[in-house]
């Protein structure tokens, strides 16, 4: 049980970093999901439900746009697609887990959980308390997730606009990604992503991130399957 809770608490401190960016994310978020029309306690449930930054605020923009229910469900799902790479990534390091705790992990797995979890497994390969890392890093995310959005939805217009507080999510993203970036395809994916990104900008209902993000999967398995 102590290795336990010292893995714990390592990955609460491996998260903290990028807790830095994510709070003022979450603020921006439930100002956002207000400004949509959404009401306090469903901008605040999403946040405990769904517990996905990226696609809640897709979400909110597309409730905005008066987005048909098709090209919303259509745009989370496309968006959220790179859960499903973390979890095979991770699943060496946890398929011995007894089921319970594969459902508590896959819920707390999101970009922030894994980034600094991958790191560490790879570094330290399996062990007996792995898990319980991703769990600190994961819980820790999702505390501060749910106190910067309800912060965000009290505050609301009272933001200054004036604030940067945007400028947080690129940079956090950013922070995750580039650490990660050693080998052909990560690298391939990653450029590819990010030009058809720029290029589509102006696409409706935010369609250009669908094109981002499948032209970062496509290009990143053909180039790791021919490695």
């Amino acid at each position: 049980m102590r290795d336990a809770r010292n893995t714990f608490w390592a990955g609460v401190r491996a998260e903290f970093p990028l807790l830095v960016g994510v709070f003022p994310f979450g603020m921006i978020y439930g100002a956002l999901a207000l400004d949509a029309g959404l009401s306090r306690l469903a901008s605040q449930m999403m946040s405990s439900m769904v517990f996905a930054g990226s696609a809640q605020f897709v979400t909110a923009q597309l409730v905005r746009d008066s987005a048909p229910a098709m090209v919303i469900l259509l745009t989370i799902a496309v968006v959220n697609l790179r859960h499903m790479l973390y979890s095979a990534s991770l699943a060496p390091y946890l398929k011995e887990l007894p089921l319970k705790w594969k459902v508590v992990l896959s819920y707390l797995l999101t970009d922030e959980a894994y980034a600094p979890s991958i790191v560490e497994y790879e570094r330290t390969g399996i062990k007996p308390a792995s898990h319980w890392f991703l769990l600190g890093a994961g819980a820790a995310l999702w505390s501060t997730w749910q106190v910067s959005t309800a912060l965000g939805i009290f505050l609301g217009t009272a933001i200054p606009e004036a604030w940067p507080l945007d400028f947080a999510l690129p940079l956090t993203f950013i922070a995750m990604v580039v650490p990660n970036l050693r080998n052909r395809p990560t690298i391939a994916a990653a450029l590819g992503a990010g030009i058809v990104a720029l290029l589509a900008w102006g696409l409706p209902f935010k369609l250009g991130l669908i094109l981002a993000a499948l032209t970062g999967i496509i290009v990143g398995t053909i180039l790791e399957g021919r490695k």
